[in-house]
């Protein structure tokens, strides 16, 4: 079985740029006011679970615990910060 083409793509990604792309996302989604922060933080939510659940096999049982204890954290400041 081969992987999507999306996968093929994703590890040609240079880990250290993916890593300062997500954290910039999140400090401004974090940083911006109201709805338009919350809605970054939404973005940044799904593309990180979809990067989680893609890769959910190959995870040990506690990279997917930590994985998904900060979804849920990532996700609660979304909403907070939107309400």
């Amino acid at each position: 079985m081969t992987p999507p083409a999306f996968l093929h793509r994703l590890q040609r990604v240079n880990p250290t740029t993916a890593f300062v792309v997500a954290l910039g996302w999140l400090l401004a989604g974090l940083l911006l006011p109201g709805i338009i922060g919350g809605l970054m933080l939404f973005v940044l939510v799904a593309a990180l679970s979809t990067l989680t659940f893609t890769t959910w096999p190959v995870q040990s049982p506690i990279t997917r615990v930590v994985r998904s204890a900060l979804l849920l954290l990532l996700l609660a400041a979304a909403v907070s910060k939107i309400l």
